[in-house]
């Protein structure tokens, strides 16, 4: 219970202001919510069941140690991912489909969820968490944070806090990612610190600097 609540919160605080919680408002704007709302789910659970089994075989191929090591580096990185925010630059056609609506959200979220922060986050999760756990876990944060998103996009415009709620996913992910890195790397070596302080560092240089 404690790997599946984990899961729903930490996939549900990246999803925060990532590019699909985007999509899934302005497809709102087009289809029912339900019929957004059922394609994102199955869609994150197909997805979702990738990450989490490659995270699962990634944890039993290494120590514990180092595998909360690493995963509190990621999630510092996840956490300047965050802050750099995502959006939307193409115009969609989306409300003329030539699809049933159900397999172009379904297809959409699939494509837009490969290589994402939140599949990201739900294989790091998986490492040092049992699988279904954070499958089914990971898949319903996924799907609660799009539902919160179109909820309070169809109250407020599409005009939601981006910056405040930025900021405090942000935070989260960074503690979350020094506490994983604290426990598993307590007892490593003053070298090994400094290099991945300084991998930190620069995964944030590369996020947050501003596009000359």
């Amino acid at each position: 219970m404690e790997a599946f609540s984990l899961s729903f919160a930490m996939i549900f605080i990246a999803e925060l202001g990532d590019k699909s919680q985007l999509l899934a408002l302005t497809l709102a704007t087009c289809f029912s919510a339900r019929v957004v709302l059922s394609a994102i789910f199955c869609s994150t659970l197909a997805v979702h069941v990738l990450s989490t089994a490659a995270g699962a075989l990634l944890g039993g191929l290494f120590p514990v140690d180092w595998v909360l090591f690493l995963a509190g580096i990621s999630f510092i990185v996840y956490g300047f991912w965050t802050l750099r925010g995502d959006s939307l630059e193409e115009d969609s056609d989306s409300c003329k489909p030539t699809i049933h609506p159900f397999w172009l959200v379904f297809s959409t979220f699939f494509i837009a969820e490969l290589g994402d922060k939140t599949m990201l986050s739900s294989l790091s999760l998986a490492t040092t968490n049992p699988f279904m756990a954070v499958w089914i876990g990971s898949t319903l944060g996924m799907v609660f944070s799009d539902a919160l998103a179109i909820a309070v996009g169809k109250v407020l415009g599409k005009k939601l806090p981006e910056n405040i709620v930025k900021i405090g996913a942000a935070i989260i992910f960074f503690a979350f990612g020094a506490f994983s890195m604290y426990e598993g790397g307590a007892d490593f070596d003053f070298m090994l610190w400094a290099a991945a302080l300084c991998l930190i560092g620069l995964s944030g240089y590369l996020f947050l600097r501003k596009p000359s």
